[in-house]
């Protein structure tokens, strides 16, 4: 005769494969029902998009095999932790998770990064929103092939808010929106802090999963505002493999970092890690260096969520308004690439939340 206890004992030899404590330990093991050689229970998950449900899932049934009977028909049914509703009066009210992209520097592909990480997780499932918040060089709506937009605005709580612009299944924020593409906007320090935290205050995202920050580059007033206005879970830092822009990776970590703000960071993407040419997809030249990303952050103890290749489509792909992670059905170097820096992301996030 199956137990609960059974169960229990079990699935205590199950791990999250990045905490490596049990699930039972963990809480993760819910509602357990028997019926002869009829088991079922609840996986819970920290977001339903988890990267590592399948595994724990079969893990799950081949630990009750293994400990329990043989014949035991095992129904896991993964569902994730309901999340507290938010104050209808906080400032993002519904948005789940901030992840802010920042660079220490400018022309290191941070916003190539934000884009494509914004659509490869929503090709996980999540709902997402994506804020151009880079004031002096917007680029989100050219990559996403849009100019200046009629931004409409609804009422909540006796409050008006801009209602971001939906493409490709993300909801759009930018001040690219809102402003003529061909005057420079020059604003001074205070001025586009302001309009910034105008930008993340006043729109009206909704209930989404991740909201993902293009953040402008460098490490000043601008970014420290932006960071202390909005309420960040994690940050993802961008860089080359050059060691003139790891430099200003140790800057952006100790800009997180700092009191005022005290945010994860949730490791480092290696931008133009690579080149590969498109007739030979197997090959890697190292045109700005070798793993000068990926040794920095075993030097500081940081994950290296992703390495994105050098390859002409993803420039191509940014001007014609068309992410190149929207290929999916494609198993490209480079869609992989995104993927997997997605999946790493969630993961991360994960465990700021155990």
């Amino acid at each position: 005769m199956i137990t609960s206890t059974m169960i229990e004992m079990a699935l205590s030899h199950v791990n999250d494969p990045d905490l490596g404590r049990s699930l039972i330990e963990l809480g993760m093991i819910e509602n357990i029902a028997i019926d002869g050689k009829k088991v079922s229970f609840d996986l819970v998950l920290t977001t339903p998009a988890c990267p590592m449900k399948k595994r724990m899932s079969d893990d799950c049934v081949n630990a009750i095999h293994e400990y329990v009977d043989r014949e035991a028909e095992v129904t896991v049914n993964l569902t994730s932790r309901q999340v507290e509703q938010p104050d209808p009066h906080s400032l993002m009210p519904g948005v789940k998770k901030v992840i802010v992209v920042a660079s220490g520097k400018g022309g290191v592909g941070k916003s190539t990064v934000a884009v494509n990480l914004a659509v490869s997780l929503a090709k996980t499932g999540a709902s997402v929103g994506l804020m151009d918040a880079d004031i002096y060089g917007p680029s989100i709506p050219i990559m996403f092939n849009l100019g200046q937009e009629d931004v409409i605005g609804e009422n909540h709580d006796g409050k008006t808010y801009m209602l971001p612009i939906e493409r490709y299944g993300i909801k759009l924020m930018s001040i690219g929106f809102l402003v003529d593409p061909d005057k420079a906007l020059a604003w001074r320090g205070p001025m586009a802090s302001g309009a910034l935290k105008q930008l993340a205050t006043e729109t009206w995202w909704g209930d989404i999963d991740y909201l993902v920050v293009d953040m402008p580059p460098g490490t000043g007033d601008v970014q420290l505002t932006l960071a202390q206005t909005l309420p960040v879970t994690g940050a993802i830092i961008v860089s080359t493999p050059q060691q003139v822009a790891l430099a200003d990776v140790v800057r952006g970590v100790e800009l997180f970092r700092n009191p005022a703000l005290n945010i994860p960071v949730l490791g480092f993407v290696e931008n133009m890690a690579y080149f590969t040419p498109a007739e030979l997809p197997d090959n890697k030249y190292y045109i700005f260096g070798k793993e000068g990303c990926k040794k920095l952050a075993a030097e500081m103890n940081m994950p290296l969520l992703g390495e994105i290749p050098l390859v002409q489509c993803i420039a191509e792909s940014g001007d014609s308004g068309k992410p190149v992670s929207l290929w999916s059905d494609t198993e490209t170097p480079e869609s992989k690439a995104f993927m997997e820096l997605a999946e790493n992301t969630i993961r991360e996030l994960c465990k700021i939340e155990k």
